[in-house]
């Protein structure tokens, strides 16, 4: 039933917020990484997918463009990706960064906006447009909110949501869980891939999806946990390796779900965080029994209960993240390596996660159902509403 009162809608709008726990939307912005002085902004979604689809397109070069095309390629990507040249040119025995630092900073003020589309067109004259590249295939997804990109046997699967950073809907759970079970059952997928469209991993849970909710707080957590269970339960049996190439923040369910992937690579840029207590809230994901395992008790509890931000370098000490490459090169690095990894035997890698896997499966759907029973209660409690309305109350201010 729809609750009538305002004071009751305003109690139903809190629900919204407390069932989407990691959401930091509005916190994001304020963060510096995310909009520094130079006035980053979020691209279109068409200028940010071709961006993105050339930096993998430059990869199918068989030959080099040499290194006057290098530097031009590098001069572009830095203002499309930071702006202007905010750093001080390298001393006189730097040769090589002397000569990538005047790339960059020969193009002045050129906006973010048309270095991309330089970047482009550049990639274009050198390997050819996106439409004539074979081993791409940008495949329409069945779910709303993801892209979903074949290279050969890679399956690339990008949260695409840039209005909103790429932040999660209960939709997008059950949509994501889908987009898992094709993956499983092509034969042609070796590897999977999960990603963040722009500079953003994913800010977490996307509040707004809940906000014209109908119906009793009851059906509305129920709901949430189906959701949410269908989600975890997806990345828990997914038979093939899956790979999180975090090219950004990650921050509540973006985070946790990293501890559930088999290889996670991060940017340097990229910051971690599961702010459970901040909302009332209490762990997914799995996170409960897999970051202690991975960090030990004590670090674990820093984020699981106090709410820590971690930089990426951190994470990866910690355990949570493989590998930490520098922004500047992170897209040009990774997926090289890993449409190699997607033509390595299927069969061999699918036995092999089963065996590293089959011992632990049984326990962690265990987990799941637990965090799941938890947070149905927390979703419900006056203290997770009163955590969430001081965390609003803050923000407007």
């Amino acid at each position: 039933m729809i609750i009538p009162t305002a004071a009751n809608s305003f109690r139903s709008q809190c629900l919204a917020a407390m069932l989407l726990k990691g959401s930091f939307v509005n916190s994001l912005n304020q963060r510096k990484c995310l909009a520094p002085a130079n006035g980053i902004k979020h691209m279109s979604t068409s200028i940010s997918q071709q961006f993105d689809e050339a930096q993998k397109r430059l990869q199918t070069l068989k030959t080099s463009p040499g290194n006057e095309a290098k530097l031009k390629l590098y001069g572009l990507f830095k203002q499309a990706t930071a702006g202007a040249v905010n750093t001080k040119r390298p001393g006189m025995t730097d040769f090589v960064g002397k000569a990538k630092w005047d790339a960059w900073n020969s193009l002045g003020s050129m906006s973010q906006e048309e270095a991309k589309n330089k970047y482009i067109e550049f990639v274009d004259s050198l390997v050819g447009p996106a439409n004539s590249t074979e081993s791409l295939n940008v495949v329409e997804s069945s779910s709303p909110g993801f892209d979903v990109t074949i290279d050969g046997k890679l399956r690339i699967i990008t949260l695409n949501k840039p209005t909103t950073k790429n932040a999660f809907t209960l939709g997008m759970y059950v949509g994501f869980a889908k987009l898992l079970k094709e993956a499983a059952e092509d034969p042609n997928t070796t590897l999977v891939a999960v990603t963040g469209a722009g500079n953003i991993f994913s800010s977490g849970n996307d509040l707004t999806s809940f906000t014209s909710f109908t119906g009793t707080m009851r059906e509305a957590a129920e709901e949430g946990k189906r959701c949410l269970s269908i989600f975890v339960g997806s990345l828990i049996d997914f038979p093939k390796p899956i790979i999180g190439v975090v090219n950004g923040p990650a921050v509540g369910i973006a985070c946790t779900i990293l501890g559930l992937m088999d290889v996670v690579y991060a940017t340097d840029r990229g910051w971690f965080q599961t702010p459970f207590s901040a909302l009332g809230q209490s762990p997914e994901a799995c996170s409960s029994h897999i970051f202690p395992k991975l960090m030990g008790s004590l670090k674990a509890n820093e984020m699981l209960f106090f709410n820590k931000t971690i930089t990426a370098t951190e994470a990866c000490k910690l355990g949570l993240v493989t590998s930490v490459l520098p922004d500047a090169n992170f897209q040009s690095e990774v997926w090289p390596k890993l449409k190699e990894w997607s033509e390595l035997p299927q069969k061999s890698l699918v036995h092999s996660k089963e065996l590293s896997r089959q011992f632990d499966r049984e326990l962690l759907h265990k987990v799941n159902a637990a965090e799941c029973d938890r947070l149905l209660e927390r979703w419900q409690s006056s203290d997770c509403m009163e955590a969430v309305m001081k965390f609003f109350s803050k923000n407007a201010k």
